[in-house]
Protein backbone atom coordinates (compact mmCIF):
# COMPACT_ATOMS: atom_id res chain seq x y z
CA UNK A 1 0.00 0.00 0.00
CA UNK A 2 2.67 2.27 0.72
CA UNK A 3 3.85 2.15 -2.97
CA UNK A 4 0.83 3.88 -4.61
CA UNK A 5 0.53 6.25 -2.00
CA UNK A 6 4.12 7.26 -2.87
CA UNK A 7 2.75 7.20 -6.41
CA UNK A 8 -0.17 9.14 -5.92
CA UNK A 9 1.49 11.87 -4.01
CA UNK A 10 4.32 12.25 -6.13
CA UNK A 11 1.44 12.37 -9.58
CA UNK A 12 -0.61 14.81 -7.56
CA UNK A 13 2.79 16.99 -7.00
CA UNK A 14 2.99 17.52 -10.96
CA UNK A 15 0.94 19.57 -13.53
CA UNK A 16 -0.90 15.76 -15.09
CA UNK A 17 -4.27 17.28 -15.95
CA UNK A 18 -3.66 16.89 -19.75
CA UNK A 19 -3.65 13.32 -19.38
CA UNK A 20 -7.75 13.48 -18.24
CA UNK A 21 -8.18 14.20 -22.77
CA UNK A 22 -5.94 10.89 -23.14
CA UNK A 23 -7.51 8.77 -20.57
CA UNK A 24 -11.04 9.59 -21.74
CA UNK A 25 -10.09 9.22 -25.26
CA UNK A 26 -8.22 5.81 -24.43
CA UNK A 27 -11.97 4.82 -22.66
CA UNK A 28 -13.65 6.22 -26.37
CA UNK A 29 -10.94 4.08 -28.24
CA UNK A 30 -11.47 1.02 -26.28
CA UNK A 31 -15.40 1.32 -25.97
CA UNK A 32 -15.78 1.67 -30.09
CA UNK A 33 -13.09 -1.58 -30.20
CA UNK A 34 -15.91 -3.39 -27.50
CA UNK A 35 -18.60 -2.27 -29.97
CA UNK A 36 -17.23 -3.56 -33.07
CA UNK A 37 -16.10 -6.76 -31.39
CA UNK A 38 -19.61 -7.20 -30.77
CA UNK A 39 -20.71 -6.55 -34.80
CA UNK A 40 -17.93 -8.82 -35.23
CA UNK A 41 -17.74 -12.49 -32.77
CA UNK A 42 -17.11 -14.75 -35.48
CA UNK A 43 -13.74 -12.74 -36.64
CA UNK A 44 -12.39 -12.14 -33.16
CA UNK A 45 -12.82 -15.79 -32.19
CA UNK A 46 -11.65 -16.97 -35.26
CA UNK A 47 -8.10 -14.35 -35.11
CA UNK A 48 -8.43 -16.13 -31.41
CA UNK A 49 -8.25 -19.61 -32.71
CA UNK A 50 -5.68 -18.91 -35.38
CA UNK A 51 -3.07 -17.62 -32.94
CA UNK A 52 -1.73 -21.47 -32.92
CA UNK A 53 -1.97 -21.45 -29.59
CA UNK A 54 -2.39 -25.19 -27.92
CA UNK A 55 -5.52 -26.02 -26.70
CA UNK A 56 -7.33 -22.21 -27.49
CA UNK A 57 -9.86 -22.93 -29.93
CA UNK A 58 -11.49 -24.56 -26.58
CA UNK A 59 -11.77 -21.31 -24.91
CA UNK A 60 -12.26 -18.95 -28.52
CA UNK A 61 -15.74 -18.12 -26.83
CA UNK A 62 -14.82 -16.94 -23.53
CA UNK A 63 -11.81 -14.92 -24.41
CA UNK A 64 -13.98 -13.23 -27.39
CA UNK A 65 -16.85 -12.55 -24.65
CA UNK A 66 -14.00 -11.16 -22.16
CA UNK A 67 -12.06 -9.05 -24.67
CA UNK A 68 -15.34 -7.48 -25.27
CA UNK A 69 -17.04 -7.49 -21.97
CA UNK A 70 -13.47 -6.27 -21.31
CA UNK A 71 -13.53 -3.21 -23.59
CA UNK A 72 -16.89 -2.09 -22.96
CA UNK A 73 -16.51 -2.12 -19.00
CA UNK A 74 -12.55 -1.26 -18.77
CA UNK A 75 -13.32 2.09 -21.45
CA UNK A 76 -16.43 3.10 -19.49
CA UNK A 77 -14.07 3.14 -16.37
CA UNK A 78 -11.58 4.80 -17.98
CA UNK A 79 -13.60 7.42 -19.11
CA UNK A 80 -15.33 8.30 -16.23
CA UNK A 81 -11.95 7.65 -14.26
CA UNK A 82 -13.62 5.22 -11.69
CA UNK A 83 -11.50 2.13 -10.57
CA UNK A 84 -9.40 3.26 -13.14
CA UNK A 85 -5.64 1.03 -12.22
CA UNK A 86 -8.56 -1.82 -11.67
CA UNK A 87 -9.50 -1.20 -15.37
CA UNK A 88 -6.16 -0.88 -17.34
CA UNK A 89 -5.11 -4.35 -15.39
CA UNK A 90 -7.93 -5.44 -16.89
CA UNK A 91 -7.29 -4.70 -20.35
CA UNK A 92 -2.98 -5.07 -20.32
CA UNK A 93 -3.47 -9.06 -20.62
CA UNK A 94 -5.82 -8.42 -23.75
CA UNK A 95 -2.92 -6.00 -25.28
CA UNK A 96 -0.39 -8.07 -24.64
CA UNK A 97 -1.91 -10.99 -26.23
CA UNK A 98 -2.84 -8.69 -29.07
CA UNK A 99 0.64 -7.11 -29.57
CA UNK A 100 2.41 -10.67 -29.04
CA UNK A 101 0.47 -13.28 -30.45
CA UNK A 102 -1.85 -11.19 -33.00
CA UNK A 103 -1.05 -8.49 -34.79
CA UNK A 104 3.19 -9.26 -35.29
CA UNK A 105 4.31 -7.01 -37.81
CA UNK A 106 6.07 -8.99 -40.66
CA UNK A 107 9.47 -8.87 -41.42
CA UNK A 108 10.34 -5.60 -43.15
CA UNK A 109 6.42 -4.21 -42.55
CA UNK A 110 5.11 -3.02 -39.54
CA UNK A 111 1.43 -2.85 -39.40
CA UNK A 112 -0.95 -0.34 -38.16
CA UNK A 113 -2.90 -2.87 -36.06
CA UNK A 114 0.04 -3.32 -34.19
CA UNK A 115 1.28 -0.06 -33.76
CA UNK A 116 -2.52 1.13 -32.19
CA UNK A 117 -2.29 -2.09 -29.99
CA UNK A 118 0.95 -1.20 -28.67
CA UNK A 119 0.37 2.80 -27.72
CA UNK A 120 -2.95 1.43 -26.16
CA UNK A 121 -0.78 -1.14 -23.93
CA UNK A 122 2.00 2.11 -23.29
CA UNK A 123 -0.84 4.03 -22.16
CA UNK A 124 -2.85 1.45 -19.92
CA UNK A 125 0.64 0.69 -18.36
CA UNK A 126 0.94 4.38 -17.95
CA UNK A 127 -2.29 5.31 -16.43
CA UNK A 128 -2.49 1.57 -14.17
CA UNK A 129 0.78 3.71 -12.74
CA UNK A 130 -0.73 7.01 -12.59
CA UNK A 131 -4.24 6.54 -11.78
CA UNK A 132 -7.54 8.51 -12.72
CA UNK A 133 -5.65 12.02 -12.38
CA UNK A 134 -7.25 15.04 -10.80
CA UNK A 135 -10.65 14.78 -12.89
CA UNK A 136 -11.45 11.64 -11.98
CA UNK A 137 -14.44 9.77 -9.93
CA UNK A 138 -11.08 7.79 -8.09
CA UNK A 139 -10.40 11.52 -7.05
CA UNK A 140 -13.81 12.58 -6.24
CA UNK A 141 -14.54 9.43 -4.36
CA UNK A 142 -11.38 9.55 -2.04
CA UNK A 143 -12.00 13.38 -1.29
CA UNK A 144 -15.59 12.41 -0.01
CA UNK A 145 -15.09 9.17 1.78
CA UNK A 146 -17.48 9.36 5.01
Amino acid sequence: MGITKHIDSASQSRKWEWLVFLRVALGLLLVFKGISFISHARELETMIVNTNLRRIDQFAAFLSFYITVAHLLGGVLLIVGLYTRVAAALQIPILLGAVIFVNRPGILSVEPEFVLSSVILILLILFLIHGGGAFSMDRYVKQHQL
